[in-house]
């Protein structure tokens, strides 16, 4: 049979055949788990099976210390929250003796008053994530965006405020709420002594202002050639593609509030306006065991929730395409 009577595609082509054949094989074997990442195990050992079940059994031993030590005392304490005293003193490990006792919740939040307390936690939590969540985005945008000439010097000067230690701010700013400047009239015992200082928070203007730097600037000209100005470019525009950076400043500010102890308690003597972190360990001495550990099991409450609310958001870095495509 001669060449002239084939089709141009029926001519044998052996080196094609070949790679044809490569490509058929690797796409009909199984990929294994480690396919495209580089790891300390090749693909070929992961294939022994001694190799194989050593790695799966170090898996399920690290992924089972891990939630013993992660989620381990969380669930010991809910367990604490509605156990009797007298079992979680003579036998902390055993799994209800003597039965559940779910008046100590009652108790807690009713006799001890830990409700008042947890109503003044979440306010505080609140007011403080608003003014860092204000400060952060509205200092990011005009560090990153907007571009003032006198850009690089404040955004030096707010990088420089880093290497401060809290502790030695302690003092100017107590005095400083004690006689603030424009107002003229003390601050201790009000929210806003808790609120106002929470929004000078250096790292939060730096994280956001990183983050806006990775914006496309593409869409902030068009946004400008179509008329928007700076509050519509950081309204409309900046914070609809910000999410992922919003939700971390915001898990980050609620729970740092949530567990502030120190400057709560210098400027809210009063306390009936006092947070969880700051009377549960004035109660502890003259509260039953298994009453304050329920209150310490409902104060862990608002931070749990939020990360699981938050946590695909928080460990999530997408969100851009839909804003650069739209």
């Amino acid at each position: 049979m001669t060449t002239s009577g084939m089709a141009p595609g029926d001519i044998a082509n052996p080196a094609g055949d070949a790679v044809l054949a490569a490509a058929a094989r690797k796409k009909t074997r199984k990929s294994s788990q480690f396919d495209g990442d580089r790891g300390f195990v090749s693909e070929q050992d992961w294939r022994r099976p001694s190799v194989n079940a050593t790695m799966k059994t170090l898996h399920i031993v690290l992924l089972v210390l891990l939630v013993v030590v992660g989620v381990g005392p969380m669930l010991l304490l809910a367990k604490y929250a509605i156990t009797p005293t007298q079992d979680i003193i003579r036998t902390p490990l055993a799994i209800f003796p003597h039965g559940v006792r779910w008046a100590n919740i009652t108790e807690a939040w009713n006799d001890v008053e830990i409700s008042k307390y947890f109503l003044n936690t979440i306010w505080l939590a609140i007011g403080s994530w608003f003014m860092q969540l204000l400060v952060a985005t509205t200092g990011g945008f005009v560090l990153s965006v907007l571009r003032p000439k006198w850009a690089k010097i404040v955004n030096g000067l707010v990088i420089a405020t880093l290497f401060v230690p809290s502790v030695v701010l302690l003092v100017p700013l107590y005095l400083t709420i004690l006689d603030p400047p424009v107002i003229g009239t003390s601050l201790i015992n009000n929210f806003f002594a808790v609120w106002l200082p929470a929004g000078a928070s250096a790292f939060n203007v730096v994280l956001v202002a990183r983050f806006f730097d990775s914006l496309p600037r593409e869409v902030f000209e068009a946004a400008r050639v179509d008329g928007a100005g700076p509050f519509r470019l950081f309204w409309s525009i900046v914070l609809p593609m910000s999410k992922p950076i919003l939700g971390v400043v915001s898990v980050f500010a609620f729970i740092a509030s949530w567990k502030d102890f120190l400057w709560p308690m210098l400027v809210l003597k009063d306390p009936s306006k006092q947070p969880l972190s700051v009377r549960l360990p004035a109660i502890a001495a003259q509260t039953d065991l298994g009453v304050f550990l329920a209150a310490l099991a409902i104060s862990t409450l608002i931070p749990v929730v939020l990360f699981l609310v938050f946590q695909r958001l928080f460990l999530s870095g997408a969100g851009l395409g839909g804003a650069v495509k739209g």
